[in-house]
């Protein structure tokens, strides 16, 4: 009889526990209200952090995008060609071609290709096999004002050619159109536009290879010419 009265106890205390547990998790629960706020407080702070990175980097975009000449002088073993640059339409390859003028790139830099009613064009790469190698598609430059058309004394870079070694200066003499999907164009020339027919009329080889020595002395950066 003692053992099953004991019985009976052990499970009427059982019985209790699962009541008070079962009491305890339907009971609603409360969060502190200062954990909730600084969590707010917490998600605010970082998107405003954010959102202040992302206005820094852009204000500095714009602010090297200023800094940078809007021009360049082209000195030519025949003249000089000056440029303006287009800053907003092409900034990447601008900065890459500044960048390039700066450590002395395009010093003595020999005119390749001349190609009459198209095209001249200046690089160190010797290529003797077709003239228009560079004319390969390719994409370099994702920041391109594609409204820009193809005219004549518009100053370009090959898409498929973008390294240092590889960064070759194309002037076209004609309007073509047809230069779209080969070229990046980052500027007009403004003055020596002469100075670019007198180069596109020189004798040249069956690769359009100009027979006589022709090349870029150097080039001046400027803010206002």
């Amino acid at each position: 009889m003692h053992s099953i009265h004991g019985k009976d106890q052990t499970s009427s205390t059982s019985a209790t526990k699962q009541k008070e547990e079962s009491t305890e998790s339907n009971k609603p629960r409360y969060y502190n209200p200062l954990l909730i706020n600084y969590f707010i407080i917490s998600l605010f702070l970082v998107f405003y952090i954010q959102t202040l990175v992302l206005k820094g980097d852009n204000a500095f975009a714009r602010t090297k995008k200023s800094d940078l000449p809007k021009y360049a002088v082209l000195n030519t073993s025949k003249g000089f060609i000056t440029v303006e640059l287009f800053k907003d339409g092409s900034f990447d390859v601008v900065d890459k071609f500044i960048d390039l003028c700066k450590s002395g790139h395009f010093k003595q830099m020999p005119f390749r290709h001349v190609i009459k009613h198209y095209v001249i064009q200046a690089g160190d790469a010797d290529n003797h096999g077709a003239a228009e190698d560079w004319t390969l598609k390719g994409k370099r430059y994702s920041q391109l004002d594609t409204s820009l058309k193809h005219e004549a004394f518009m100053l370009g870079t090959s898409k498929a050619k973008h390294d240092e070694k590889t960064f070759e200066l194309f002037i076209t003499t004609a309007p073509i159109p047809d230069l779209t999907e080969k070229l990046i164009v980052f500027g007009r020339v403004v003055k020596g536009e002469d100075v670019v027919q007198e180069i596109e009329e020189v004798d040249t080889d069956e690769y359009f290879k100009p027979k006589s020595h022709i090349k870029i002395i150097n080039v001046t950066l400027k803010d206002e010419i």
